[in-house]
């Protein structure tokens, strides 16, 4: 897929207040500091698309950005920042939980993975809860660049092999990239292009 257009188009935290458009939306989500702003300016191509930060929890709201004007870039707020009170962190949850129970628009959502950590409880609890809710997603692990390729061999093994032990039958789409390589782009871009075809070939029908 080639990207000729990103637009910012709104950030907000009342998912009825989203694009009102029939357009397939893509979340991106992941605990902080796991590179979600950098990953989404690497895909877009865009550098300053996404405001990076030194500080985790720096995303607070749902952010639309329109890619080729047929389809939403979702950049949601971080969970497990610690640096935010008990009551902003209750509310961002809570507006996260709505977007992903009523947002009809979303077609697929990605969990960022930090593949230098051995699986985290807060991740693997998240992917069950949308497992739970039939909420499709596949998984990004990010900054592979860290780690020579059998470290990150090993690594998605190890954590593939924890969801099939915990909850799944069927292991979820999975992609390995890097920001500053460029690493898995066309594969993610790929993926969303295949699902969009999907999408619109069902709304022709």
């Amino acid at each position: 897929m080639k990207i000729k257009s990103a637009d910012f188009v709104m950030s907000n935290s009342n998912v009825a207040k989203c694009p009102n458009e029939p357009l397939p939306e893509y979340a991106f989500i992941g605990r902080s500091n796991v590179g979600k702003s950098s990953l989404i300016n690497m895909l877009t191509e865009r550098k300053g698309l996404a405001k990076t930060s030194g500080r985790p929890g720096k995303t607070q709201l749902i952010n639309h950005f329109k890619i080729n004007d047929n389809w939403f870039l979702v950049d949601l707020p971080g969970y497990g920042y610690a640096k935010v009170s008990k009551k902003d962190k209750n509310t961002f949850q809570k507006y996260i939980r709505h977007y992903f129970l009523e947002r009809e628009q979303l077609v697929c959502s990605f969990v960022l993975i930090d593949i230098r950590h051995e699986p985290q409880k807060i991740d693997m609890e998240f992917m069950q809860w949308l497992g739970e809710n039939q909420i499709p997603f596949g998984i990004i692990f990010t900054k592979a660049d860290k780690l020579k390729p059998k470290a990150i061999e090993r690594q998605v093994k190890h954590y593939i092999t924890a969801l099939l032990e915990d909850m799944w039958e069927t292991a979820p789409p999975h992609f390995v990239t890097s920001s500053s390589k460029k690493m898995g782009r066309e594969e993610v871009l790929g993926y969303i292009e295949q699902i969009n075809g999907s999408f619109f070939g069902a709304k022709d029908a």
